[in-house]
């Protein structure tokens, strides 16, 4: 793949990405995007290490609406905070997730594994004849992944 297609396909990707953030904050109550500090001091609070940074993208609190998430937010309702990897594809899925192809990282899993309940995959789908979400554990994902491979990714 060339550098100048690989480019470009990671920019498409995250402008659907931003659009798949925006379709659950503008239309689905308790999710919420935080800064990069705000991330830092969620991480600080669970005592997990902020290799973790890239490894969620929303946090989702369920039937919260329109709170702001400052330091009071996240020591209130730590309990309550759930970590959401987001996934979003323009394909035509009226099974999400069923069709879904994406990519994810080791440390993905890994924060996964460490939080259990407390992280969700969320695979939203864009496609204007049948947009969705569907919030997926770990351990509900893996029944359902057909095939998974690794694929190594080096800088030299």
């Amino acid at each position: 793949m060339s550098r100048k297609h690989s480019f470009t396909l990671t920019l498409s990707n995250n402008i659907t990405e931003k659009e798949g953030v925006l379709f659950l904050l503008d239309n689905h109550t308790g999710f919420f995007k935080i800064d990069l500090d705000t991330k830092k001091e969620l991480l600080d609070l669970l005592k997990i290490e902020r290799r973790y940074l890239q490894s969620f993208d929303l946090i989702y609190v369920p039937k919260m609406v329109g709170k702001t998430i400052d330091s009071d937010f996240l020591k209130t309702y730590l309990e309550d905070i759930i970590f959401v990897e987001l996934k979003t594809t323009k394909k035509y899925l009226p099974e999400n997730p069923k069709g879904f192809f994406f990519g994810a990282t080791e440390n993905e899993f890994n924060f996964g594994k460490i939080l259990k309940d407390k992280f969700l995959f969320c695979f939203v789908t864009l496609n204007e004849k049948a947009p969705s979400f569907v919030l997926l554990s770990i351990e509900e994902l893996d029944k359902i992944i057909r095939n998974k491979r690794i694929q190594y990714q080096i800088n030299l």
